[in-house]
């Protein structure tokens, strides 16, 4: 058994036992892991609330067979006071943490999705954009990072030159006149502008788009999530669409 040290976020937490819990972390180092905190339900412990959802702490663990044991937590970003306190942030931060719990494997390192992760929670936290926004636009990045990167101008079958109204998921976007398939759809051309905004980090465009185009780009995200993950995220239908 090796003691290592690492920067985490806690992305869920289940009870064991009369005290203990065990927490799943999204590590930047070694990807996702599994972890004994014990003691840390009891009123005393001293890990106090830095292994709740939402934290991102410094962590000490000692590596174990099948689950590992925290020694030492420490905050480094305390997201779930400013998250839990703020319904639509809350909701928007839950369906990312969920999503990146179904993208990373234990201890598969997963460098990018950790840092996505950090970043689209600080944002959140820093209610600095509308946290729907936030959410497809992580949503978005993750699923890229993980290689399903999604087309929103070309068309994502032949690669000619758009943009083009018809949108598959099964075909990776949009998609042309020809390759079209049966069952697409056709979003208004102002909702795959907003989407790609999103996925490149254009917040100027973002942040000018209109509800219903947010609301109908908010769909096919959702869509393009649950067709790659081959089921849907649960805590998308607790978020709020403006």
């Amino acid at each position: 058994m090796s003691l290592y040290r690492d920067e985490a976020i806690v992305l869920r937490t289940h009870s064991l036992g009369e005290a203990d819990r065990i927490v799943t972390l999204l590590t930047r180092e070694r990807g996702k892991v599994r972890a004994v905190a014990k003691g840390v339900r009891r009123t005393r412990s001293r890990f106090g609330a830095r292994l709740e959802p939402f934290m991102m702490t410094d962590v000490q663990l000692y590596q174990g067979r099948n689950l590992d044991t925290v020694t030492q937590a420490e905050t480094i970003a305390p997201y779930g006071e400013r998250l839990v306190a703020d319904y639509p942030s809350y909701t928007a931060g839950s369906a990312m943490l969920e999503t990146a719990d179904r993208l990373t494997e234990e201890r598969e390192p997963a460098v990018q999705q950790f840092l996505l992760l950090a970043g689209g929670l600080r944002t959140l936290a820093e209610r600095s954009h509308d946290p729907s926004l936030v959410l497809d636009a992580y949503l978005l990045r993750s699923l890229s990072v993980a290689g399903w990167a999604p087309s929103f101008v070309d068309c994502s079958r032949c690669g000619a030159p758009g943009p083009h109204r018809a949108f598959a998921v099964a075909s990776g976007g949009s998609v042309c006149p020809t390759c079209r398939p049966a069952g697409s759809v056709a979003p208004a051309l102002a909702t795959l502008e907003l989407l790609a905004a999103l996925l490149a980090g254009d917040w100027e465009v973002a942040d000018a788009s209109d509800p219903r185009h947010r609301r109908e780009g908010s769909g096919l995200v959702a869509a393009y999530l649950q067709w790659h993950l081959e089921r849907g995220v649960r805590s998308l239908r607790l978020v709020e669409r403006a």
